[in-house]
């Protein structure tokens, strides 16, 4: 009896040691197979995210850039049909003929004004005529205009096509002007300011867009 109970003593040990073995194995098995629907899952999570983020770049790099001439200016005033015929030497008057000061377009000296800054007044006909060819004109009331809003105004502008210099007697702080349009400011801090060297500058609207803004007139107090 002893025998055959030691004997089923190690056949039972044995038994219980595979189904040990086999419980551990099974275990293993369940925890790697929550692994991997962890996985799944995340991954899953992690895709739809990534596809969000793609459809959302998709669809605003599919939106049209707004073109200039649909920039909408608060305070913008038009005017159509200029001539544009080359005059002189006597002076245009363009207030009385076009019912605008400073001129926004309109006959002209045959030399167009250099871009750039000046410190001192220009002559009218010279600079029309760099309208012309697609420059921005901003003018300003030396006598309320700080020299840190200059500072400020020339960091706005750009640096070529462009033309600024003091206008005696403006009714406004800052007055900018292309060939048929212009806003009047009081401070370059204006938004419009952007706005409308963004429509305008270098505007195929103008009569002669591209052409030279160098090589002709200088005119005096010439800064930059």
């Amino acid at each position: 009896m002893s025998e055959s109970a030691g004997q089923k003593s190690v056949k039972q040990q044995r038994a219980q040691q595979r189904a040990q073995k086999v419980e551990a194995y099974q275990q293993e098995r369940r925890a790697q197979q929550r692994k991997r629907r962890i996985g799944i899952i995340s991954g899953s999570v992690g895709g739809a995210a990534v596809l969000a983020l793609a459809v959302t770049f998709i669809a605003t790099s599919a939106e049209p850039a707004k073109r200039p001439q649909d920039i909408a200016i608060a305070g913008l005033e038009e005017f159509t049909n200029l001539p544009a015929t080359h005059v002189g030497p006597d002076p245009v008057d363009y207030e009385g003929n076009y019912g605008m000061q400073p001129p926004a377009g309109g006959d002209h000296f045959q030399a167009w004004l250099n871009c750039g800054v000046y410190s001192e007044p220009q002559q009218n006909e010279s600079a029309v005529h760099s309208l012309e060819h697609g420059a921005v004109w901003v003018t300003y009331n030396p006598e309320t205009v700080t020299d840190a809003q200059l500072d400020e105004l020339r960091s706005k502008v750009p640096d070529q096509y462009s033309i600024i210099s003091p206008y005696p007697g403006l009714e406004t702080p800052f007055a900018v002007s292309a060939w048929g349009a212009q806003i009047t400011m009081d401070s370059p801090d204006d938004e419009r300011l952007g706005q409308f060297v963004d429509r305008y500058w270098k505007s195929a609207s103008a009569p002669e867009p591209g052409a030279s803004c160098m090589g002709a007139n200088e005119g005096p107090g010439r800064v930059i």
